[in-house]
């Protein structure tokens, strides 16, 4: 593989510049001298952020944006080999590497490094974990797979030794990087279309984590599935946390203020760290908080520093993220798309001042819909009232025999009011006439669901 010398800058070329992480790369790169283009299906607020930092972006996706003078090119997972431009690139001879590769070999870097995996609440932890590095004063380089305010964007460039960064199993991709703490949430079925099962899942992730160096850290959930089977043989030092089991670190004496947001009294081997307050509701986040914790302890960061940066965080961008109001509606955006994700979601809901709860849930990619559908189903009963919009198709194309009609079919067995309902203009239209004030509205989903929500707040 390719070694990109990050003392010698060279001219690098993106094929799918715009996505979260691809365009947070992109200006780590440019912050040390490279020259940056790039291309996308789309423009966006990403790629007028890089352009305005010197990168030369094209909107389209063909083989004369393959010039010359490219030293490098770089490609997401999503880019087929029947791009007409990632064909061109190919055919070119020059060096090719993939996001993750490409990440991997920055990561190499620095002394200390981050990487967040699991299958769900990547984005937050991290998100945690840089509010905790800035209270701290570390000067982190950051990147995170969101819009966290804090930083004013996905990625902070610093000028320390720490990097962090999420670390996605979707195409094994997450392999490619060798962190000095590897963090693992959970271990959940997930990316059926690419993975065979749970076990294939957990193999990876078992992978990602013997690969963390024999002086690393691997940071591990004890309530995750398929724990013994990850962990099993690794030659780095195991750290735990727990809501349920003897952990490292474990939480204690657990309260809810008015807006379901947590407090703890925070135990590391069993001795009192300090008395934590989140921002942000859900008995998940006090998990993530302890993971957090568990992997920023091993930075030596001081408690205070750590019960500073977690009541500052107040969320990123589409995690329970409030809209406005509808009325006397309260609307909510957030990006669960996994079952586990909803419950989660909607657990922190009941704990939220409401009347009733309706979700506008949008499924991401058929394959997770069909894999998943009796799971999905359970999974929304949580909401009082349901309304489902057309499947996210993303990379994928409709041939799986499955629409949101069958997941609305299987919701209905169990006696909730349920409704498919295609378009986004009709979801509207119906949600102003029959939601009620005092209710709460969640529009929800990995897709372009989001953008319902500005379309109904006053």
């Amino acid at each position: 593989m390719y070694q990109i010398d990050f003392n010698r800058p060279q001219h690098i070329h993106f094929i799918g510049i715009g996505g979260i992480s691809m365009s947070g790369l992109a200006e780590v790169l440019l912050g040390r001298g490279f020259k940056i283009t790039g291309s996308d299906a789309h423009d966006s607020d990403l790629i007028e952020h890089l352009r305005a930092n010197g990168a030369v972006v094209t909107i389209g996706q063909k083989a004369e944006n393959i010039t010359p003078d490219i030293d490098v090119i770089v490609y997401t997972a999503a880019v087929h080999p029947d791009n007409p431009e990632f064909a061109a690139a190919a055919k070119s001879g020059r060096p090719m590497l993939t996001r993750a590769e490409l990440l991997g070999e920055l990561m190499q870097n620095y002394h200390k490094s981050i990487a967040v995996a699991g299958t769900h609440g990547k984005t937050t932890t991290t998100s945690m974990i840089a509010h905790i590095l800035l209270a701290a004063d570390c000067d982190p380089t950051i990147s995170v797979g969101g819009i966290l305010p804090a930083i004013g964007g996905n990625i902070r460039v610093g000028a320390s030794d720490t990097f962090v960064t999420e670390a996605c199993e979707y195409t094994n991709s997450f392999l490619s990087l060798v962190p000095t703490v590897g963090m693992i949430l959970n271990v959940d079925a997930d990316h059926l279309d690419f993975f065979k099962d749970l076990d294939d899942i957990a193999n990876s992730f078992h992978i990602f984590a013997s690969q963390i160096p024999a002086d690393g850290t691997l940071v591990m959930n004890r309530d995750s599935k398929k724990f013994d089977e990850v962990t099993s043989g690794i030659s780095c030092k195991l750290v735990t946390y727990s809501l349920k089991e003897d952990a490292d670190y474990t939480a204690a004496n657990i309260e809810h203020d008015a807006f379901g947001c947590g407090s703890f009294d925070c135990y590391e081997s069993g001795n009192l760290l300090g008395r934590i307050t989140l921002s942000v509701p859900g008995i998940h986040n006090v998990s993530n908080a302890l993971a957090t914790v568990a992997a920023v302890r091993t930075l030596g960061i001081p408690a205070d520093a750590i019960i500073e940066g977690l009541k500052n965080f107040t969320g990123a961008d589409r995690r329970f993220e409030y809209k406005g109001k509808m009325g006397e509606v309260t609307v909510i955006d957030d990006y669960a798309h996994h079952p586990t994700e909803i419950k989660a979601t909607l657990t922190a809901t009941v704990n939220y001042p409401h009347r009733e709860t309706w979700v506008i849930f949008q499924p991401h990619t058929y394959t997770r819909t069909k894999a998943l559908l009796p799971e999905f189903a359970e999974a929304l009963t949580g909401a009082d009232h349901i309304i489902l919009a057309k499947i996210y198709e993303a990379r994928e194309k409709d041939i799986y025999g499955i629409s949101s009609q069958d997941l609305a079919d299987e919701i209905a067995k169990y006696g909730k009011d349920v409704r498919y309902i295609p378009t986004f203009s009709e979801i509207e239209e119906y949600v102003r006439t029959h939601c009620k004030p005092g209710d709460i509205l969640i529009t929800m989903g990995a897709g372009n669901v989001t953008d319902i929500g500005p379309a109904l707040i006053d």
